[in-house]
């Protein structure tokens, strides 16, 4: 023992600091482990749901394969051809044993086009039995609705035992159901696959199902099975993980499919039954979790009232056509109480570690001398996760010595570890990720230096990336080794030297070659001049997440590149559809980049603060590419209208035939007068004033059809007159017409031939409603969640020759410029029904607000400048001054960059673009830039912007 006056002993001081570094690092790796556990059951619990997930999936497959399957088998039956309801009462057999095949089964039916139908249901029930009124041992029910002998529709239903002898038969005058106006008998129609409605409640049997519908292989009818998922329930409540564990089924509008409560799970609104929603059920995490999914398959915790939960969710593939999924919500109490008792285990067993270290400690403090302090100091630094610092002491003990070099080997060695793994996740550039590891690697190893080498696919060689090190390495290798051995010969004949190497083949997941890692051998990693197997293995490993790091980056820059050339080929696509607009999805987007760039790059102004970081300004680029992509719905003959009654072809050529008729009743009149006896001259002078008003009259109409000038009110009149005159048709109108040109006349009176009709008229039949095309345009309607705010005309088309010639500027009436500017609805449309990533989840935004005005009066949705991005109001400006000078537009002459500008301008005083943008517009020469680029030489005049910039100064 040590005397009072030289104070506490090198034993004690020595016991006292690995009590200390142990209990840290102990309390440290305790911590770290019982997180660790903690990660480990979270991620097992995620594992478990998705497990869960196809249990439920497979039983619920179990139990609509069945029907799908029975339903197909009856598509290929006789009974769609049966005329009336006796034959189709002989296949009744046919359509019980469906129902005896599928216990799920509820009912089987079938539609016809012309309203009959006829359904068979198995009263399971007594209390169905009852409600019904049905004979006693009644099994089967069977409704149907057939045409009578009048022609009106009967209503009948059938009771039958079980062994299909019929009990009784009742006439249901107050029966109505026409299966043409339910959804699954439309949508079956339209499809060869069978039809899968979303999970509602049987009216009739207060069970929850689907309804499956499939067409007949003849197409004559369609049949359609209720198949029940009750039974999904039950399995929910036997595939809970915990005893706290809920769990339900749910839709995509949040309608509860299953839950272990039944009761819950149906709720009645006066007669009727619907799915209880989530929001209905009384089960907050569940809830919580419907209202914010979890991202992807990893658990996510809640707090709910209070209360930690995980939840997860996975969908569910058996309901293919309907967003189906499995919501799990599993309380944190009882999901990681393995966790704290394995925190609280290592807990104990780290006291009793520190007790003996402290024994260990005392009976050898009196050989370790002072540098064993600062060495007990630098381990507590590494057991709390600070590789920075520098380790090692200088020491004459050797063992001391020894700890003290291993110790500052380990600390540089995880440190460059650190660094590789964030490298490895962090840096985004190939070349920038590799040099960073091989520098780290080396550093790490010791070796003298080392090569990354990328295999070319196109030439079979291997091109240098990135290299360290004094050795100067090749560009290019052509090696044909592939073991190790041979693989490290082949590199030092290549590299001409007699070092030793240790070159790794980086292979990725599918054992293609990536390319090689090659390391230039220091002595003490040689043993009898072989690798040793160690380091090898440790490299070899480590090479493993190199090679998948250059996998994963290479497949990154593989997706962008086709994701960019899929956007240029639906621009190119978009151009060349129409001959005169040609270029125009290329050239936004480059003009619009030049004055986004001005602004990102402003140090000055109101842009000074603008910035856009590299995913933004991509994100950008494809809105710009894709602005237009709703183009590719607009039809080609409304688009490239020339003339005023041009559709699929130009009618003017039906006017002149009716003129040329006209021209032939004036010759007959004349030959008709001369054998009558009439005086010649006199009926020669009036053929000839009648053939000059035809000329002088189709000369106008012809003229009134190009839409070069401003139609006045006087001239509209004498359209109205010309079109008055009379003509006589002896042929049918409603002979070799198509389906839908039928239907408009089918309105229209039947006219006894012949008939004599107008010259130029806006007939019935020239009105083409909307029907179900109608678009969502109208901020009333329900359809319309983006919204939209347009007026929409009263139809689709008109094809009225009077209505289109009387058009006062250009050659577009109200309906096609409306289906003209319909693209941008569709743009909008078909963009956000794109799984687009979170980073280009304002690609619709930007693509879509383009025709949009800074006061409101734009379209579709007349924002106003507070409501759009700068992106956006760069748009804008790019799109008109592309359009104003493009030299593919049949409808107009290329204006010049003066008069470009000059019209910008107008519309950046009245607030139909940004006056700030269009400043840097002209301040920045965008427009002069663009000009040189893309305009032809006659139209690069002079501009003067000084006037545009004092009449924005106030703006």
């Amino acid at each position: 023992m040590n005397s009072a006056g030289r104070g506490i002993s090198l034993q004690v001081l020595i016991a006292l600091a690995i009590m200390l570094s142990t209990l840290v690092l102990g309390g440290a790796l305790a911590w770290q482990g019982y997180h660790g556990i903690q990660q480990t059951l979270v991620a097992a619990a995620g594992d478990t749901a998705q497990q869960l997930g196809k249990t439920i999936n497979e039983r619920a497959r179990r139990l609509i394969d069945p029907a799908q399957s029975s339903i197909r088998l009856l598509a290929y039956d006789s009974i769609s051809e049966a005329d009336d309801l006796p034959q189709r009462l002989e296949r009744l057999p046919l359509l019980v044993e469906s129902l005896d095949a599928n216990r799920m089964l509820s009912a089987v039916y079938i539609g016809y086009p012309n309203g009959e139908f006829l359904l068979v249901r198995r009263l399971r029930d007594v209390e169905i039995r009852e409600r019904l009124e049905a004979p006693e041992n009644s099994e089967f029910l069977v409704q149907s609705m057939s045409l009578g002998e009048d022609g009106a529709m009967l209503g009948e239903w059938r009771f039958y035992d079980s062994a299909l002898t019929l009990l009784k038969t009742e006439a249901r005058p107050d029966y109505r159901f026409d299966p043409r106006t339910r959804p699954w008998f439309s949508e079956g129609m339209e499809r060869e696959d069978t039809v899968l409605t979303r999970p509602y409640v049987f009216f009739t049997t207060r069970e929850i199902g689907l309804t499956l519908a499939q067409r007949t292989v003849d197409g004559g009818a369609v049949i359609g099975m209720d198949a029940s998922v009750d039974d999904l329930g039950g399995e929910v409540q036997d595939l809970r993980m915990t005893p706290g564990t809920e769990m339900a089924v749910v839709d995509s509008e949040g309608s509860v499919v299953a839950y272990p409560d039944l009761q819950r799970v149906i709720v009645a609104e006066g007669e009727q039954l619907r799915l209880s929603r989530i929001t209905e059920l009384g089960v907050e995490s569940l809830v919580r979790m419907f209202a914010e999914p979890p991202a992807g398959n990893s658990p996510q915790r809640y707090l709910v009232d209070g209360q930690e939960w995980y939840g997860m969710q996975t969908p569910l593939s058996s309901f293919a056509q309907q967003d189906v999924r499995v919501l799990i919500a599993v309380p944190a109490a009882e999901l990681l109480a393995g966790a704290r008792q394995a925190l609280f285990d290592q807990t104990v067993w780290a006291s009793v570690l520190i007790a003996l270290l402290l024994l260990i400690g005392w009976a050898l403090g009196q050989r370790i001398g002072q540098p064993l302090r600062a060495l007990a100091d630098q381990v507590r630094a590494l057991a709390g996760f600070d590789f920075s610092r520098e380790v090692g002491v200088s020491s004459k003990v050797t063992e001391v010595g020894e700890l003290s070099h291993v110790l500052r080997r380990m600390s540089r060695t995880i440190h460059n570890f650190q660094a590789i793994t964030l490298t490895l996740s962090r840096e985004t550039r190939l070349e920038s990720m590799l040099g960073g590891v091989l520098n780290r690697l080396v550093e790490a190893t010791g070796v003298d230096g080392g090569a990354v080498y990328l295999h070319d696919d196109e030439a079979d060689a291997l091109r240098l990336s990135t290299h360290c090190g004094e050795k100067a390495y090749p560009e290019v290798l052509h090696l044909v080794a592939r073991s190790h051995e041979d693989l490290a010969a082949a590199v030092a004949q290549a590299l001409e030297s007699q070092a030793h190497y240790l070159a790794v083949a980086l292979n990725d997941r599918s054992h293609e070659l990536l390319g090689i890692l090659v390391l230039q051998l220091a002595p003490e990693h040689r043993q009898e001049g072989e690798v040793q197997q160690p380091f090898r293995t440790f490299v070899e490993e480590l090479s493993g997440a190199a090679a998948v790091a250059i996998e994963t980056r290479q497949l990154i820059e593989a997706q962008q590149r086709l994701l960019d050339a899929i956007i240029k080929l639906l621009a190119d696509a978009i151009d060349a559809k129409s001959p005169y607009t040609g270029g125009h999805c290329e050239r936004v987007p480059q003009l619009a980049e030049m004055l986004l760039d001005k602004a990102v790059s402003a140090e000055t102004g109101p842009y000074a603060d603008f910035s856009m970081d590299e995913a933004e300004l991509y994100e950008f680029r494809i809105a710009a590419w894709l602005h237009d992509c709703g183009k590719i719905t607009s039809p080609e003959y409304v688009v490239d209208k020339a003339t005023k009654l041009e559709t699929l072809y130009n009618r003017i050529h039906e006017i002149r035939t009716r003129f040329e008729v006209l021209w032939r009743d004036a010759e007959i009149d004349y030959w008709q007068g001369i054998a009558s006896g009439g005086d010649q001259e006199s009926l020669q002078m009036a053929l000839e004033r009648r053939r000059a008003e035809l000329q002088e009259e189709f000369a106008f109409v012809a003229n009134a059809n190009i839409g070069g000038e401003f139609m006045k009110d006087e001239d509209v009149d004498r359209l109205r007159e010309i079109g008055k005159r009379r003509w006589w048709r002896h042929f049918d109108n409603r002979i070799g017409l198509s389906h839908d040109e039928a239907e408009r006349l089918a309105a229209v009176p039947l006219a006894q031939l012949p008939v004599e009709e107008s010259l130029l008229a806006d007939r019935p039949e020239h009105l083409v409603p909307w029907g179900d095309r109608k678009p969502p345009v109208d901020k009333d309607d329900p359809r319309n969640v983006w919204g939209f705010d347009m007026r929409l005309p009263a139809q689709a088309y008109n094809y009225g020759e009077l209505y289109n010639l009387g058009i006062r500027r250009g050659t577009l009436n109200e309906e096609e410029r409306f289906k003209i500017n319909e693209h941008i609805v569709q743009t909008i449309i078909m963009l956000n029904t794109l799984p687009l990533p979170r980073q280009f989840k304002r690609v619709p935004t930007i693509a879509g607000n383009h025709h949009e005005k800074m006061d409101g009066t734009g379209y579709p949705r007349r924002l106003r400048k507070e409501d759009m991005g700068i992106a956006e109001r760069v748009m804008a400006i790019a799109d008109i001054f592309e359009a104003l000078t493009a030299a593919d537009r049949p409808y107009k002459a290329p204006k010049t960059l003066s008069e470009s500008v000059r019209i910008l301008g107008f519309m950046a005083r009245d607030q139909h673009i940004d006056a700030d943008l269009f400043r840097l517009f002209l301040t920045s020469g965008v427009y002069r830039e663009y000009g040189e680029k893309f305009l032809r030489r006659e139209q690069l005049d002079e501009v003067d912007i000084r006037p545009y910039l004092e009449m924005l100064g106030g703006s």
